[in-house]
């Protein structure tokens, strides 16, 4: 695992990864986002709720979508939203153990919260998975399929939001860093 790691943590390989990553995230948010939104009179998509929904909110939605709002959200977004997370997970595992790396941390108890963009990708899929059930047996989805899928929307935000928090920290002690070596180097 930890040669398979290092062999992918050359700068241009992570960056061009990052860039495919956010190509498609931005296509969904510029494009199958929208086109579904433009069914919900404003009323956010499931996957856009990072502290969760209730069967009122489903229900709300899925009834506002109508039949097309509803078709579009399944075959155009959910389709494209099933590569994302797998981008996600392993671009920004890469982006976090590059930056580790050139702390010289990545072997360090602090490689393992390279795996949080990973759990995070893994709660995405089973959000789909749950929100797939919800459209296709619309409107006979149980209370249990919306809780649990609430469930996985939640634990993929918070994931998220963990993740980030600590790759911006880690950007900062890389620049400190980077800035103490130019320093450093100046006064020679």
């Amino acid at each position: 695992m930890d040669k398979l790691i290092k062999n992918h943590l050359k700068g241009k390989k992570v960056l061009l990864l990052f860039l495919l990553t956010n190509f498609v995230y931005g296509f969904m948010l510029l494009v199958t986002i929208p086109k579904v939104m433009s069914f919900s009179n404003g009323i956010k998509l499931l996957d856009m709720m990072p502290i969760g929904y209730n069967t009122e909110y489903v229900n709300t939605l899925f009834n506002t979508l109508g039949e097309k709002g509803r078709f579009l959200y399944l075959y155009r977004q959910i389709p494209i939203d099933m590569v994302y997370p797998f981008l996600f997970g392993v671009s920004y595992f890469l982006i976090l153990a590059y930056f580790l790396n050139k702390l010289n941390k990545l072997k360090s108890p602090f490689y393992y919260l390279c795996f949080l963009p990973i759990i995070a990708g893994i709660f995405d899929y089973f959000e789909n998975i749950g929100i797939i059930f919800m459209l296709s047996n619309y409107p006979s989805y149980s209370q249990n399929l919306i809780m649990s899928t609430n469930l996985f929307t939640i634990i993929k935000s918070i994931t998220t939001s963990i993740y980030f928090m600590i790759l911006i920290v880690v950007l900062i002690l890389v620049g400190i860093k980077n800035f103490k070596l130019k320093t450093e180097f100046k006064s020679f």
